[in-house]
């Protein structure tokens, strides 16, 4: 096989000899053909078409419906020659389009590599040209080879065109700039992807932070998906099993219907994604936190995505990362062609209202300015079709494959209008809550019929038990009460918090709505056990590493004083 290909790469290399030197060889590992096999599973990076299935140098056209299409930039007008590289077992009419003219040749029978001239073309301006190889749809029983294309003539001469295999458009990204003294606990930005932007095998980043990332992206003709993941700490690129427990990223919890898993060769780390029929013209809101631990040296990030026909936030995934310890940082969005089999397609994607969170005073910061970039692709000249902008109602717009011209400079700066409509969060409104109540009776019950708690009666959805009658009056919601308490998780009995030598003392309305609702049932001097459910504890917020989103927790409460509010 070796010496096949070897031999065909020196045959195009002694065919291109025909043309004067600056004449270009266009391997067809370099093209992209259409349609696509739709339906067939790919992996990342992988290719779907048959000259990457044992023949990594020629394309196998068997089949009419095919199209085999080159992109060139043509810097300098004039005379386009065009000659084909193929092998076919009987001869085969073709037709050449390059831009609007169609050149028309019968491929002969051969059956070795053959050079055949098509014809000329005059280019009369500059820009992209696409140039694509057709047969008549009636073909039938087509057993043709194609190498590549030869093309020559003063219109090649400063020609651009990519050369190598990999056919990706080039990812481009938006960094915002966030001053180093903001300790940024959340990150709140918005995608609208235009209609006809979505190809499949792309992704739209929302938001992006130094140990991760989250969007929405196109995974078949079928399937979309909300994608958040964080990695892990070291440095291992490629297998996550090589990573240690001491660097790996560890779930806390998942919304409803999330899937989760490992990820590698991008580095490693923790993935979860929800399969969700995302559309075009629609705006959707993204939520990124971070809780982090300077004594542990980590930081929990969770994710949050807003279903807007249910106008609810949803809890995509929460993940501790090890070895970090710091805020929010890096933060930047960006779109991506990650497999290139249509990297010849246009994407596209609004990113609108970004916002900050002060973790130091609680106060949100609209983000007005953001930095052009793209990747390798970009930076190597492979792909020079990519562009941002600031659109007409203020959202910073990226762009990349269609092959057309560039419209950004690497590290152009960009500001858009501030909108001043600041996020509004509100994690009370789950867009999970329904199932979530279930899971939770389910694991209350269990425990119940386990033996391992015990209860009086429930009151609102709080279960509660009466360890030690009172004496004293029935705690109101309005009083502020003085306590001893020790709080578990239900899950597996771990203290989350405990007063120890001295009692605590707060008004029950400033707790959360469990407190509210299951206090009352005890008298002062008494105590009680109260078995809160998610939706009425903390729910899907991240409060910290010991209390996980949508925990139903365990609290055993001693009231030793109870104070009315003044004028009750």
């Amino acid at each position: 096989m070796k010496k096949t290909i070897f031999s065909v790469i020196a045959f195009l290399l002694l065919s291109a000899s025909v043309f004067a030197q600056r004449d270009s060889v266009l391997s067809v590992t370099t093209a992209y053909i259409t349609p696509l096999n739709t339906g067939v599973q790919l992996a990342d990076e992988e290719e779907e078409d048959e000259f990457v299935k044992g023949n990594p140098d020629y394309y196998k056209w068997h089949q009419a419906k095919k199209q085999i299409h080159f992109f060139v930039k043509i810097r300098k007008a004039g005379e386009l020659r065009v000659q084909l590289q193929f092998k076919n077992k009987s001869a085969l009419p073709i037709r050449v389009s390059v831009g609007a003219t169609v050149l028309k040749a019968v491929l002969p029978a051969t059956s070795k590599f053959t050079t055949l001239k098509i014809g000329k073309v005059l280019i009369a301006d500059t820009g992209f040209v696409q140039i694509t190889l057709s047969v008549p749809k009636n073909t039938a029983r087509m057993q043709a080879s194609i190498a590549g294309i030869l093309l020559g003539g003063t219109a090649v001469e400063q020609m651009h065109y990519n050369h190598k295999s990999r056919r990706n458009a080039a990812s481009v990204h938006l960094k915002y700039p966030v001053a180093d003294s903001v300790k940024t606990v959340s990150f709140y930005n918005e995608i609208t992807v235009p209609a006809g932007f979505d190809p499949i095998h792309t992704y739209y980043m929302a938001c992006g932070f130094a140990r991760g990332y989250f969007g929405i992206q196109v995974n078949s003709e079928k399937e979309r998906r909300v994608i958040f993941s964080v990695w892990d700490a070291g440095n291992e690129a490629v297998d996550r099993n090589k990573v240690g427990a001491e660097n790996r990223v560890v779930l806390l919890a998942k919304g409803d219907s999330v899937i989760t898993n490992d990820f590698g060769n991008e580095g490693t780390g923790g993935h979860s994604h929800f399969v969700y029929p995302w559309k075009t013209q629609t705006t959707y809101k993204f939520l990124v936190t971070a809780l982090a631990d300077s004594a542990s040296q980590t930081t929990i990030y969770a994710g949050y995505f807003y279903l807007p026909e249910k106008q609810r936030w949803k809890l995509i995934a929460s993940f501790l990362a090890p070895k970090d310890g710091k805020p929010l940082r890096g933060l930047y969005s960006f779109s991506e062609n990650f497999v290139g089999i249509n990297g010849q397609l246009e994407r596209k994607a609004l990113f609108g209202n970004q916002w900050i969170q002060n973790g130091a005073n609680g106060q949100w910061q609209e983000l007005t300015e953001a930095r052009f970039s793209y990747d390798v692709t970009g930076k190597m000249g492979d792909r020079i079709d990519y562009g941002a902008s600031v659109t007409s109602n203020g959202a910073f717009e990226l762009w990349h494959g269609g092959f057309k011209n560039t419209t950004a400079n690497y590290g152009q700066i960009f500001n858009r209008p501030a909108r001043q409509n600041k996020p509004v969060i509100d994690f009370t409104k789950d867009a999970d809550s329904l199932s979530q109540a279930g899971h939770d009776v389910a694991q209350i019950n269990a425990a119940i019929t386990a033996r391992a708690i015990d209860t009086t009666g429930t009151v609102s959805g709080v279960y509660y038990q009466i360890l030690k009658e009172g004496t004293g009056s029935f705690v109101r919601v309005s009083d502020t009460v003085t306590v001893h308490y020790k709080g578990t998780l239900l899950k597996d009995g771990s203290i989350f918090d405990q007063t120890k030598d001295k009692p605590a003392r707060f008004p029950l309305q400033r707790l959360i709505k469990g407190w509210q609702i299951g206090v009352p049932k005890c008298r002062e001097g008494g105590t009680i056990k109260i078995i809160i459910p998610s939706g009425i504890a903390y729910g899907m917020r991240t409060r910290s590493k010991a209390i996980p989103p949508n925990s139903v927790l365990v609290f055993e409460i001693e009231v030793l004083k109870t104070e009315p509010a003044k004028g009750k």
